[in-house]
């Protein structure tokens, strides 16, 4: 998964096709548990783009963007939000993959 370097390039991407952010943190536990199933996600659904944002380092976007749990998820398609799943609850691959499949 491509880690987000700049706010700037978050805009361009957010602007500029079909990205899914995925907001999460070093030291958040349920977002590791659902790291080994990433790869998977991102493969399944390969129209998306898939951006790690590290929340500590990109606080000020997240406070923006009302994302106070993580992990998270918000996707974007040219500049428009589809849609978020945005909470700080653990979340299981098959909630994540029902998100995505609810985009379209």
């Amino acid at each position: 998964m491509k880690m987000l370097e700049s706010v700037e390039q978050f805009e361009t991407m957010k602007n500029n096709g079909k990205h899914i952010f995925m907001f999460s943190a070093n030291w958040c536990p349920d977002c590791r548990v659902i790291e080994p199933v990433l790869p998977e996600i991102e493969e399944k659904y390969s129209e998306y783009n898939f951006v790690h944002v590290d929340r500590d380092q990109f606080i000020d976007l997240c406070i923006s963007l009302d994302v106070f749990g993580i992990p998270s998820f918000i996707a974007f398609a040219d500049g428009n939000e589809l849609d978020r799943f945005v909470s700080k609850d653990r979340k299981t691959q098959e909630e994540i993959e029902q998100f995505i499949e609810g985009l379209s």
